[in-house]
């Protein structure tokens, strides 16, 4: 694949040839979890049988030498420095060594929204439960305007004000949140406030700086967006919060531990497979570059929503002029069970979308990938147009 030739159909339809066929069902839910290309997918089963030769040798000694440069090459594309980056298994674990390993006393303050991941609003709460921190909730619409959304930041913090709970990109809605303005404001303050910023979604998505986000922790999970192998994640922490944010395992190696002691290698033994999926993963998403896949998932969303927005009481809750826009949309029909929607496109049309519901929102989650086509999309509103038709 070539750069210049990004644009054209038929050089998505090349793309489509380098992942595995999506079966039984059209897959339109890959803010869950995409499937990585074939090539990562042999780097994964050919470690597994290297591995399986001497296990003791072949997991420590060869594929985990590996680690280094992959921290280097993952620096590259997120703009920090590689001993600010930690492995793991995925974003919620990331989040948890930054939610449970930031020291606070009893009466300070974190900022969460309603938005937020759900587990990720759990380990905040266990901590007020637990240590008497206070856990203050920042209430907006996920279509309010910018300015809105950071004065309901702003408006919050108090003088006990420790840190701010981010989501990058909402994975209900696709909305994407002014994170690097709020970032601003935290740091803005006399005494800084911390940022956490949930990039589960963003990361390879879209184009990301972490210095130009300016937060102090950044968590990705790797099978998303970049196409690794399940079961990969990713940890940046500020180089000045290393030293004070506590591990969420107990460390095998001792102290001076620096950014290893948040790698999962203080697991125990695990499956370094699924780490050598990792490298190839960054190497065929650079074959494309961030900026045209980004091009593409915002190409795709507005495709469908044009083929399904004269379908009747057909409403999306994702702004469609962003231009953070990217692969991620909720829709809902007027007087219509969304459940029994998702039902319907996946018994009968053998389409998968993803229910989503979270406060006043209700509705049907889609989210193509690199491989989706738009014939893929037409299939799917055509689908989605019968099943309305029937009710």
């Amino acid at each position: 694949m070539s750069d210049k030739s990004v644009g054209g159909e038929a050089f998505w339809e090349r793309v489509r040839a380098a992942y595995p066929e999506q079966r039984p069902l059209l897959n339109l839910n890959n803010a869950a979890v995409s499937p990585p290309p074939l090539v990562v997918e042999q780097a994964m089963i050919d470690a597994y049988r290297l591995i399986s030769q001497n296990p003791d040798v072949n997991m420590w000694s060869k594929l985990d030498a590996e680690l280094p440069t992959i921290k280097q090459q993952l620096a590259d594309m997120a703009d920090c420095d590689p001993d600010e980056i930690a492995l793991n298994r995925n974003s919620s674990e990331g989040l948890s060594t930054a939610i449970f390993g930031i020291p606070l006393k009893a009466g300070d303050q974190v900022l969460v929204s309603l938005w937020d991941y759900p587990s990720v609003i759990a380990g905040w709460l266990q901590r007020q439960q637990r240590e008497g921190i206070e856990v203050v909730t920042v209430d907006f619409d996920l279509m309010d305007d910018e300015n809105v959304i950071v004065d309901a930041y702003a408006q919050a913090i108090t003088p006990r004000t420790r840190v701010i709970q981010l989501t990058h990109m909402l994975h209900w809605t696709g909305r994407v949140l002014p994170v690097k303005r709020i970032c601003a404001l935290a740091r803005a303050r006399a005494r800084a406030i911390i940022t956490v910023v949930d990039g589960a979604q963003t990361f390879a998505q879209m184009p990301l700086s972490f210095r130009e986000l300016g937060c102090d922790y950044f968590v990705t999970s790797l099978h998303k967006w970049l196409g690794a192998p399940v079961g990969n994640g990713m940890l940046i922490v500020r180089r000045d919060r290393i030293d004070n944010t506590w591990p969420l395992l107990g460390p095998f190696d001792p102290q001076p531990l620096q950014i290893d002691k948040f790698d999962h290698w203080n697991l125990g033994t695990y499956n370094s497979a699924i780490q050598a999926g990792i490298a190839p993963a960054i190497r065929f998403h650079a074959q494309i570059g961030t900026q045209a896949i980004h091009a593409r998932l915002q190409e795709l969303t507005r495709y469908w929503v044009d083929l399904a927005s004269n379908i009747p009481g057909f409403r999306l809750h994702t702004p469609l002029d962003s231009v953070e826009l990217g692969a991620v949309s909720l829709f809902s029909i007027d007087q219509c069970d969304a459940r029994w929607i998702e039902q319907a496109l996946r018994n009968t049309h053998g389409v998968h979308v993803k229910f989503r519901q979270i406060r006043h929102i209700s509705g049907l989650r889609v989210s193509p990938s690199l491989y989706t086509q738009k014939s893929d999309l037409c299939r799917f509103v055509e689908a989605l147009r019968q099943v309305v038709a029937s009710r």
